[in-house]
């Protein structure tokens, strides 16, 4: 087992990953910016290191400067969390040349799915099904066409996109030239990557993800489903297992195409097989692998009894494959965000005046009373999680 691993992150899921950490008895080394020089990652970490000044480009996104952190303190393995660089293939191939363990996927994997038009192309080999859609497009005018074709409304997709960035839903033919230029101005400011690919968009739609995990030798399990379909502009808002109203086959058909595609690349570490599901039509439509952990990893460990990040950590130190655990229950997840509600949510600094969480609930939180909020980086502050023998129970 690892004696020291660098957590190349912050917040929530820096916290997260450090109580790991301190259970399984192994040294942790926190990376900080500026901004974030006294938050709680930095204090509770057995050792720290200041990467830069508070822009993400100059510290955590910085691979030069998170892989000098890891050889200064010694660090056998790299966990990523989730943003940030974790699903950065370069990164992860800088670690393997470092001779760090990458506690993730492998840098062949990520770059598989990381780019969506490739994603489905790999869901198409392998029988998963897919809406409507193309390959990348040229420009506005092949896009406008491709619309008519597949039938609208559409949607116009960044391939490289993530978080809900990179998408435009266009009613009409008329809609796409504005959309494309929308959607490319975007993707390459976000992504540097200005691919545009169309999709069919499924009006009565819900977003239903399967957590799977592998060992990188070709066995692959899965953990079950999560509905995310409560979103605001494609940001989830709260998460749930299991599906709610989800017709048993259908659930099945679900898991074995998420098996299915994952044995494909013999899938190393936790990832998630995105589907769009159709409420309408009761059908399913592959949409995206995430090839790391996700924020609402949580409501599947509450259901199974599992630790998804010791479970990352102790495959990358080579350990078998676990059996699929039974899961019992169920559980929902409520994100809070730093937000402005009368400024349509805009993201909102500032100084925590009061933090009160519930006792009766699993949170998963950086902030306290006095903590600061800077503008720098994403707003969650904090995730409420609880878990019932009901769905009811759990709301």
């Amino acid at each position: 087992m690892f004696r020291k691993v660098l957590i190349a992150n912050r917040g929530v899921i820096a916290c997260r990953i450090l109580r790991t950490l301190k259970r399984m008895n192994i040294g942790s080394i926190a990376v900080y910016s500026e901004a974030d020089r006294h938050a709680p990652h930095v204090l509770a970490a057995d050792e720290s290191a200041l990467l830069g000044t508070a822009p993400a480009a100059a510290s955590y996104l910085d691979i030069h400067k998170v892989l000098a952190a890891a050889r200064a303190a010694g660090a056998e393995a790299i966990h990523p969390g989730y943003g940030f660089l974790s699903e950065n293939a370069a990164f992860a191939e800088a670690c393997e040349n470092e001779g760090i363990v990458f506690l993730g996927p492998t840098p062949r994997q990520m770059r598989a799915f990381g780019l969506k038009h490739t994603a489905r192309a790999l869901a198409r080999e392998n029988g998963v099904p897919l809406l409507p859609g193309t390959d990348l497009l040229s420009g506005a005018a092949e896009a406008r066409e491709a619309a008519i074709r597949i039938g609208l409304p559409v949607m116009l997709k960044s391939t490289a996109g993530g978080g809900g960035i990179g998408m435009r839903l266009c009613h009409t033919a008329d809609e796409v030239a504005d959309a494309w230029a929308s959607v490319e101005r975007t993707s390459q400011a976000s992504f540097r990557d200005g691919g545009i690919y169309a999709e069919k968009y499924v009006s009565r739609a819900r977003h239903i993800e399967v957590q799977i995990f592998g060992d990188g030798r070709g066995n692959v399990i899965e953990l079950g489903e999560r509905d995310c379909s409560v979103q605001r502009r494609n940001q989830k808002v709260i998460e749930e297992t299991p599906a709610p109203g989800l017709p048993q086959d259908v659930r099945s058909r679900l898991l074995d195409c998420a098996l299915r595609l994952a044995r494909a690349v013999q899938y190393r570490s936790a990832g998630t097989v995105e589907f769009v599901f159709d409420d309408a039509t009761g059908e399913f439509y592959f949409l995206e692998v995430n090839t790391r952990l996700q924020v609402e990893h949580g409501v599947t460990e509450e259901v199974t009894g599992v630790d998804l990040v010791e479970w990352m950590i102790r495959g990358g130190a080579g350990e078998l494959l676990p059996d699929r655990p039974r899961s019992c229950g169920f559980s929902m997840q409520a994100r809070v965000y730093a937000e402005d509600p009368c400024k349509d949510f805009q993201p909102c600094a500032g100084l925590i005046t009061e933090a009160v969480f519930p006792a009766d609930a699993r949170i998963e939180t950086w902030i306290a009373t006095g903590a600061e909020v800077t503008p720098y980086y994403d707003p969650l502050l904090a995730k409420v999680i609880a878990r019932g023998e009901t769905r009811a129970e759990a709301l």
